[in-house]
């Protein structure tokens, strides 16, 4: 067919993923605004005495739905189905989605405000953390380059045209020269007790930081457009970490790590900010809709498995930093509050109110103007992170 060459392209293929999930997003977004509001699945809100809030009482949410189709549609149609890590990725969606679906829905429709409980989430995202870690593990497609130089030894990148792929657990260590770390060295510790399972002990690695991930976008999920257009920033950068990955002539020129086949993952992160650009058309403030848990514990999880496939996830606490602050926010309030209680027999506060971005509500700033300096925020921390590719 004439013009099909086109599609061998990844930048094609890429484009075409971004203009296809903000359409689906802002078409397909507006028509389930309306069934939501038919349906009267609005979000109970309780009063906690910030400014505008219970204006927005009945706002439908769920919206997440919208999230997961322009991010699951433009890859089905555009990336290559038989890549391990489209694979894993939409496996990730797919599960996670699953997970905050279920809790929305008890939370609407079984008009059970608590949701769904806290260990059955946890349970959820073990199960993925589980399925990732070993895939990425155990996996004879999950491979890195690595060329020989003139001494018949192993590096990362080298001007030399000879190389193996290799079943490797080597990471990045941004920030270091040096900067690769191999997690079979850093669980070797546990070698007396464990022996050749010692390295397994990646996978709960890789649970800690899905769970956390997830649970930092859901609890920045506050505020009309904040985890949305935060999501966007982080997912952009993960694109561009997946172009320069998964090209040979970008990663020699950077002297990275070359990650064979990764560059498709490029496809699926530019629908993944085509979704949460599109989505921002309806949620960004005021909000017609909410993501509610479907979308929230859903971003988090695919920034967080994305971060682990491109072996960036230890530029985590930066590329993420918003959600690590909003997370940290709670957990020491919540820390502080009860130590004090116990100690002097009252609770004190270190915030006016956690997460972090309803202390600034409390403070007096309008929500539109805090959501606008976190995006800020996120974009410098987004620029940090690229800067890693030469600042070492």
């Amino acid at each position: 067919m004439a013009g099909a060459g086109v599609f061998q392209y990844i930048s094609f293929r890429a484009g075409m993923a971004t203009l296809v999930s903000l359409l689906i997003a802002m078409i397909f977004g507006g028509r389930l605004i309306k069934i939501l509001q038919r349906k009267q699945v609005g979000e109970s809100i309780r009063d906690l005495g910030l400014s505008g809030q219970m204006e927005k009482k009945g706002t439908p949410t769920m919206g997440g739905i919208i999230i997961l189709m322009a991010i699951l549609i433009p890859t089905l149609l555009f990336a290559r189905l038989d890549n391990i890590y489209i694979i894993l990725m939409l496996i990730s969606t797919i599960w996670l989605g699953l997970i905050g679906f279920l809790d929305d829905y008890i939370k609407v429709f079984r008009k059970n405000k608590e949701g769904l409980a806290g260990r059955f989430k946890i349970v959820g995202q073990v199960g993925i953390g589980i399925i990732v870690g070993y895939i990425l593990f155990t996996s004879d497609d999950v491979v890195v380059r690595q060329y020989v130089d003139g001494t018949g030894a192993l590096s990362a990148v080298d001007a030399t045209p000879s190389y193996l792929d290799v079943k490797s657990m080597i990471s990045t260590i941004p920030f270091f020269k040096n900067n690769e770390l191999d997690y079979c060295n850093l669980f070797s510790f546990a070698e007396p007790l464990l022996g050749q399972w010692a390295c397994y002990l990646y996978i709960p690695f890789v649970i800690l930081i899905i769970t956390a991930v997830s649970n930092g976008a859901n609890i920045t999920d506050g505020l009309d457009g904040l985890a949305a257009g935060t999501s966007a920033i982080i997912g952009l950068t993960l694109a561009i970490f997946a172009w320069v990955s998964g090209n040979s002539i970008l990663a020699d020129y950077l002297n990275i790590m070359f990650i064979p086949n990764s560059a498709e993952l490029v496809i699926f992160c530019t629908a993944f900010v085509g979704a949460c650009v599109g989505f921002l058309w309806y949620n960004s403030y005021p909000a017609q809709v909410f993501m509610g848990d479907t979308g929230s514990l859903s971003i988090g999880g695919i920034i967080a498995v994305l971060a682990l496939v491109l072996r960036k996830e230890l530029l985590i606490p930066v590329l993420c930093g918003i959600f690590l602050v909003e997370n940290l926010s709670v957990m020491l309030q919540v820390s502080y509050f009860k130590y004090t209680k116990r100690k002097y027999g009252e609770g004190r506060r270190i915030f006016k109110m956690s997460p972090l971005h309803h202390h600034y509500q409390k403070v007096g700033y309008h929500e539109a103007k805090i959501v606008s300096r976190f995006w800020i925020v996120g974009i410098m921390l987004a620029i940090l992170s690229l800067a890693t590719l030469k600042l070492r």
